[in-house]
């Protein structure tokens, strides 16, 4: 089932715009290794060192995709403001995921999970960062579980590591203020799916193998 709900006027106006500022601050380079798809319900998987990445992703698809890719990304940072709230729900469609605390973890996964599910079984594609946290943008870090039991529930989704080089220089972490540098989103071929018999840490060493195969 395809999700072809067009975005609204204003939101296509602001997300024109975003696309066009998210270049310029980044002059990012989209490469693709594998031909570009038509409407494929996918998996985007990156590192994760910016309040950025998300975007600069999103802005590096193809204009025609971007209606049906929706990036993951934390409710406690993007619902704290009203432009943000905007932008994360008007323009990019995010699914918001909001963190609870340790002694509500497993029933936070679930939830989180079933949110990211909804989507991919409407035909959506969703942008993650499965090491959870941002990092310093030099090395990868171990990748959580959440992406391992989302490929388990949508196993027709495609798994597509994406690089992204120099976020983390464009906007420090703790920093607010944007340093322009040019910056790389490398879109590998998707991996293949999660084998029957396949256990969960060989299954995220493999998916982080694939994304660390894209560094220059």
């Amino acid at each position: 089932m395809q999700n072809n709900k067009k975005q609204p006027l204003d939101s296509r106006f602001v997300a024109a715009a975003l696309v066009r500022l998210c270049r310029l601050l980044t002059g990012v380079r989209a490469r693709w290794l594998a031909p570009v798809p038509q409407q494929k319900v996918r998996i985007y998987y990156a590192n994760h060192s910016s309040h950025l990445d998300g975007m600069v992703i999103w802005a590096s698809l193809p204009a025609h995709l971007r209606p049906q890719v929706r990036p993951v990304a934390a409710a406690d940072y993007w619902l704290t403001t009203k432009i943000r709230r905007y932008i994360a729900r008007r323009v990019f469609n995010a699914v918001l995921i909001r963190r609870r605390s340790s002694a509500r973890k497993d029933e936070s996964s679930e939830n989180a999970l079933a949110q990211m599910s909804v989507p991919l079984q409407q035909g959506a594609s969703l942008i993650l960062f499965p090491e959870g946290t941002r990092g310093s943008g030099d090395e990868i870090a171990e990748f959580r579980s959440g992406i391992w039991h989302l490929a388990r529930m949508n196993p027709d989704a495609e798994l597509v590591p994406v690089y992204l080089e120099n976020l983390n220089r464009v906007l420090p972490k703790g920093s607010r203020l944007v340093v322009p540098v040019l910056c790389s989103a490398v879109f590998g071929e998707p991996v293949s799916p999660l084998q029957p018999e396949e256990e969960k840490q060989q299954f995220l060493l493999r998916l982080r193998d694939a994304l660390e195969a894209l560094k220059a």
